[in-house]
């Protein structure tokens, strides 16, 4: 079971990225790592799911040329905001939480 401050920490990998998306959960990321494999388990997570939606993102502004990125950058923007939402309550929780459609590199 994580302690508190695991749990805390692990929330503000998610909570951070609204005002930081790389900076600020790299830090607490890189910071903790080594402390802490509930933090670590969710700062990898978060990394993963930085790449991928970006990756994502690259593809939905070359199908711009052709219209129909524009109906994927929404669905997209949802899709991020929600997950990450989802993502620091489970943290906080003291539970790991799976990103769908996240490519696992790290």
């Amino acid at each position: 079971m994580p302690t508190n401050e695991e749990r805390i920490l692990a929330a503000l990998i998610y909570g951070i990225s609204f005002f930081t998306a790389f900076i600020g959960p790299i830090v607490i990321w890189l910071l903790k790592k080594d402390d802490s494999k509930f933090v670590d388990s969710h700062g990898r997570e978060y990394l993963n799911f930085l790449i991928s939606y970006t990756v994502y993102g690259i593809i939905t502004a070359v199908l711009c040329v052709v219209l129909i990125g524009f109906l994927i950058v929404p669905v997209l923007a949802l899709a991020m905001f929600i997950f990450t939402i989802i993502a620091a309550i489970r943290a906080y929780e003291g539970k790991t939480y799976r990103i769908p459609f996240v490519f696992r590199i790290l």
